[in-house]
């Protein structure tokens, strides 16, 4: 049972309570717990350094692996390039030559077709016999008549035929007036030779007459 005094105030009754370490001991135990503790905290420390750059480092190897994979797809397409370069060159001059054909053919008409349709025209027994020709070039603009009444032309048709009895003429330009690319007829002489007459015709054709056969593609 413990007492406390009422004036002294001593405690009586208490376990005896006696320090007698020294105070150096006591001081080199403090600063040995506070050495522990900063080097904990140093170790936290490290650690965590430790693991960001761990991190850093492997998003660094993925973004250079990235990178050698795309240098790989590059060089890839470039030998792929390289492989059909040849291909693309040759498909190159395959175009030029289709556009030199487009642009040379933008005046072509198919004559032999034509004058077939020419002869078919003229009477039974008349012949065709001489043609001369004189069109317009992709380069060089053709000549148009001055003369009032005449049509633009793209082409002169001149053509001498045979016939055994005295042509009708008017007939034939009649004829001649059905023909594709139409523009104008004019007569010109008419001889009898060795009992047979020969009539001469200056026909003069518009753009219609052009074929339009180098127009199409080749994939076409």
């Amino acid at each position: 049972m413990r007492t406390r005094g009422k004036d002294t105030g001593i405690t009586v009754g208490d376990a005896p309570r006696v320090d007698l370490l020294p105070p150096e001991v006591r001081a080199e135990r403090r600063t040995a717990a506070f050495t522990r503790r900063a080097w904990a905290g140093v170790v936290v420390v490290a650690v965590v350094a430790a693991i960001g750059s761990g991190a850093a480092f492997l998003q660094r190897v993925q973004a250079e692996d990235a990178l050698v994979m795309a240098q790989a797809e590059t060089q890839a397409l470039l030998m792929s390039q390289t492989k059909y370069a040849e291909l693309k060159s040759t498909q190159g001059q395959l175009d030029l030559v289709e556009a030199a054909q487009k642009v040379g053919g933008s005046t072509d008409v198919d004559w032999p077709t034509y004058l077939e349709k020419v002869q078919g025209t003229l009477p039974v027994g008349v012949t065709i016999v001489s043609v001369s020709l004189d069109q317009a070039s992709p380069l060089v603009q053709y000549t148009q008549p001055t003369a009032p009444l005449q049509g633009s032309r793209v082409a002169t048709l001149t053509f001498q035929a045979t016939s055994p009895t005295l042509p009708s003429v008017p007939d034939w330009l009649n004829g001649l007036a059905t023909l594709p690319g139409f523009s104008d007829a004019q007569p010109g002489s008419v001889a009898l030779e060795e009992g047979v007459y020969k009539a001469d015709i200056t026909m003069h054709i518009t753009a219609d007459a052009f074929s339009g056969r180098f127009d199409q593609t080749t994939g076409e």
